[in-house]
């Protein structure tokens, strides 16, 4: 039966850093790793008992799992026998055993992103006895502290012109994206074939996986951009930077859906506003809410937040799901509410 001893947590500032790990009986390790968003990230494990190595790394099997405190929703990401090597979901062709020598089962994961943020589990076990290593990955720098996201307002694709996009952000609680807030959503992931306005009056959008009709395939991952435009006569869509949220955002529980007009309501009626795009984005990536129910917004949109993917919610990703702008007169929907502290 596994033994468990947990040590002090070891920080590693960067990927790739030096640490050294105690040896002794079979154990458990707590370790944390910070990185820069697109970078490479070493997450560190290694077989904590020298004595114990008797074949090399051929008679070793690996597993690491990314965990969640519901364990249903945990993560295969490499799992290693002998000459045997996988790599699931979408780690697959981004995670690397690094190999140093006999001992070593660290995991190099390549473009680091956020949806990589979390607690990792490495599990050794070579015949004679297991060890269970837990490493935390975090983004260098410590808390995000806003969420990037695209808006196209309810009149469709390509028509705000700049001072239309600067309200149309401060509407969702929001402000048009800097340059520098857009280049980091980019590296954390953020993947988006429409071009938006930013604060420096340019318009540009973040391309992670490079296709046909955004920008072609012959140019790598990367902001595409269209330059500066003129302020009043271009048309573009926005992106909007929302800092972390000042009250609680949360889903009004209601015997009934609601029109529009009910749900603007129902929210005043418990002490609270209908929540604004900005409220859920900032709720959903920063404090990773999570409710498959869509509901009515500020905008009269209806949308919901997935920050667990899984069937019949957003199977393949963590998002900000939006069904369009139905019509108001619709009782199909919840509502989604915010109230300050």
């Amino acid at each position: 039966m596994t033994s468990l001893l947990c040590i002090t947590i070891i920080s590693l500032t960067l990927a790739g850093s030096a640490f050294s790990l105690p040896t002794g009986s079979a154990s458990q390790l707590k370790v944390k790793v910070y990185a820069d968003l697109g970078s490479n990230v070493t997450l560190p494990c290694r077989l904590l008992s020298q004595d114990a190595m008797a074949f090399g790394n051929i008679g070793m099997r690996i597993k690491w799992t990314k965990v969640e405190d519901d364990e249903a929703l945990n993560k295969d990401v490499l799992l290693s026998m002998g000459f045997h090597k996988k790599t699931y979901g979408g780690f697959e062709n981004r995670v690397f055993l690094q190999e140093l020598d006999n001992e070593d089962a660290s995991i190099v994961i390549t473009d680091f992103s956020r949806d990589d943020v979390g607690k990792y589990h490495c599990e050794i076990i070579n015949g004679v006895e297991d060890s269970m290593q837990e490493v935390s990955l975090e983004v260098l720098g410590g808390l995000i502290d806003g969420v990037v996201f695209p808006y196209t307002p309810l009149v469709a694709r390509y028509n705000l012109n700049f001072d239309d996009a600067v309200q149309a952000c401060q509407k969702q609680n929001a402000s048009v994206a800097t340059f520098d807030q857009l280049f980091d959503a980019w590296k954390g992931g953020l993947d988006w074939c429409n071009a938006g306005w930013l604060s420096d009056g340019t318009v540009q959008y973040p391309i992670n996986n490079p296709r046909g009709p955004c920008g072609g395939t012959n140019n790598g991952p990367g902001l595409r951009s269209y330059g500066r435009r003129d302020k009043q006569i271009s048309r573009f869509d926005v992106f909007c930077f929302s800092s972390a949220l000042t009250g609680r955002f949360y889903w009004l529980v209601q015997p009934d859906r609601l029109t529009f007009d009910e749900a603007v309501q129902a929210c005043l009626d418990d002490g609270a506003e209908i929540a604004k795009v900005g409220h859920m984005y900032s709720a959903w990536k920063l404090d990773s809410y999570d409710r498959c129910d869509a509901g009515w917004l500020a905008d009269a949109s209806v949308r919901y937040p997935i920050s667990r993917p899984r069937k019949n919610c957003s199977p393949d990703e963590a998002a900000v799901r939006l069904l369009g702008f139905p019509d108001k007169t619709q009782k199909s929907y919840g509502v989604y509410c915010f109230k300050e502290q």
